[in-house]
């Protein structure tokens, strides 16, 4: 027997998406039902949804049909919206009256530029509010098996990208990020993993290290690679891995031989 619940006593307390502002909302790692009840409100409530390629036709389709959409993805290696016209033609549509949902995977602030976005928005005087998501770097792990953190693997992560932030001059020191010893969760890492693993294992991780891909999680097509460093590569490949994917390194990866999600 399903139970429908009503969510009017919770939306009538939620903040009024008004127009000439900006809500940079967090659409979560794929599945529309771990969008949160604030991102549903917004979608509901969006003249103009300016939205990312990891957003999913499902979760767009919550949005009433009157709603503009605007694609503004941006994909590695393939040919993409720049950034700041992607920043101008928010400030743009929200000086234009509209209440504009800027739509990000995941959470806007965890490697998705909404931090950037922001500051630009208050740079041009645009009032926005930040609605979070859940990073697939949690949630899709979760799903997929893997807790983050469990007391008997680990008392840490580390969340992190496989290329140097933007604007940096130095590569990323992968023997520092060894030496923690705790978990690596990695985002956008699978091109770069033939350079990325060598310094790995020359920095003194076992080649036995338990490694997971986790490629389009919470969705229909997600496909998940257990392997060991030292084969990670060569696995991914034969795999044939697609992005998106999230790259663990690291004692938590284990764990989901005993948890064996459905």
């Amino acid at each position: 027997m399903s139970c429908l619940v009503d969510l009017g006593p919770l939306t009538s307390k939620m903040p009024i998406f008004v127009p000439g502002s900006v809500w940079l909302v967090g659409a979560g790692p794929g599945d529309p039902g771990l969008l949160t009840a604030l991102a549903i409100h917004a979608l509901g409530q969006a003249d103009v949804i300016v939205y990312d390629a990891l957003v999913s036709d499902e979760v767009l389709s919550l949005a009433p049909p009157a709603a503009a959409r605007e694609f503004a993805g941006k994909r590695g290696g393939k040919p993409s919206a720049k950034q700041r016209d992607i920043t101008e033609r928010l400030i743009e549509l929200a000086r234009g009256g509209k209440r504009v949902l800027r739509l990000k995977g995941g959470d806007p602030f965890v490697f998705g530029r909404g931090g950037e976005e922001a500051m630009a928005l208050v740079a041009a005087g645009v009032p926005y509010r930040v609605v979070p998501g859940i990073t697939a770097g949690l949630g899709g792990l979760a799903l997929a098996g893997i807790p983050a953190t469990t007391r008997e693997t680990n008392q840490a992560i580390t969340l992190m990208t496989g290329h140097p932030a933007a604007g940096s001059e130095s590569e990323i020191d992968w023997a520092a990020f060894a030496a923690l010893k705790s978990p690596l969760i990695l985002y956008m890492a699978a091109n770069s993993l033939p350079r990325i693993v060598p310094e790995l294992i020359a920095a003194g991780m076992a080649v036995e290290t338990p490694v997971a891909f986790v490629s389009k999680a919470t969705t229909p097509q997600e496909q998940v690679v257990v392997t060991t460093l030292g084969e990670a590569v060569a696995d991914m490949l034969a795999a044939g891995v697609e992005a998106p994917t999230i790259t663990v390194i690291g004692s938590i990866v284990g764990l989901r031989a005993i948890l064996k999600p459905e």
